[in-house]
């Protein structure tokens, strides 16, 4: 009798840990699929800005200045890594036009800059370091900062906000970046995404300083090195008639916003220092 009460009890706990098992497991259940819906969600919502909202900005004052400002600083860094490249190359140019041989150090410095502007030489004499310099010199803030606002509509365009792609870079490699809505039937190009602000400034000015394409752009730059003139915006922007597909009509457009946004290309000059 005694022996009929436990196994009884037995029982009954062994039900009650039972059912509270099954519960779990359909709580947990439930709990999965809940999770698997909110992504899925998620997923479909607009991907989150990876930039300021700068389209949030009422007045449009405000919104050119902050896209500068947000940009400037990134293209000052850049230029000042292009400005010491240069820097070493005419002072290596110099110890050989003072007789001198290049040191290993030398040379391997130069392959490296050569290697980044997509330059090729059997040998690095005088001539050819001359020929890499036209390739490894700045491109004018104010040209970078216009580009970069005419690309994207000042900051408000998907590639900006998604992928950092401030001026319209494409890859072609699929999966490589973000497919356009509106590319055409039969293309299979994909607009770039880059991993930060300084990737994309620096892809783009490698672009200029190593594309045949932007060839126009560097003979017009080292024309007026050649004259002891810096290089500006209003001349170089002629070289960029093959950015796009729209050519004369796209520098036409790039010169008038350069004159109607001078006041907030210019302001605070001072360079940020190169590294």
């Amino acid at each position: 009798m005694k022996t009929g009460r436990v196994g009884k009890l037995t029982v009954s706990v062994s039900l009650v840990i039972l059912a509270f098992i099954v519960l779990k497991l359909n709580f947990i259940d439930s709990e999965e699929k809940q999770v698997d819906q909110l992504g899925a969600i998620i997923e479909n919502q607009q991907h989150l800005s990876l930039i300021p909202d700068f389209a949030s900005i009422p007045l449009v004052t405000d919104k050119k200045q902050a896209f500068f400002d947000y940009l400037r600083p990134w293209v000052r860094l850049q230029n000042g890594i292009i400005k010491d490249e240069r820097l070493f190359l005419q002072r290596s140019l110099q110890h050989l036009n003072d007789g001198l041989a290049l040191t290993d150090a030398e040379y391997y410095r130069i392959e490296e800059i050569a290697n980044k502007y997509q330059y090729s030489s059997r040998a690095y004499n005088a001539e050819t370091l001359k020929e890499l310099l036209v390739r490894t010199d700045i491109i004018p803030e104010s040209m970078v900062l216009i580009q970069a606002a005419n690309e994207t509509g000042w900051g408000s365009s998907r590639f900006a906000r998604e992928g950092l792609n401030f001026f319209g870079q494409w890859c072609f490699k699929k999966g490589c970046g973000l497919v356009p809505q509106s590319r055409t039937a039969g293309m299979s190009h994909e607009v770039a995404v880059f991993k930060s602000v300084e990737d994309s400034v620096a892809s783009y000015m490698r672009n200029l300083n190593s594309n045949a394409a932007y060839s126009l752009l560097r003979s017009i730059r080292a024309d007026m090195r050649a004259q002891n003139k810096e290089p500006t915006a209003d001349e170089l922007v002629y070289g960029l008639v093959n950015y796009s597909e729209r050519q004369e009509a796209y520098i036409d457009e790039l010169l008038e916003m350069l004159r109607h946004n001078q006041q907030y290309l210019v302001g605070n000059n001072e360079e940020k220092p190169s590294v």
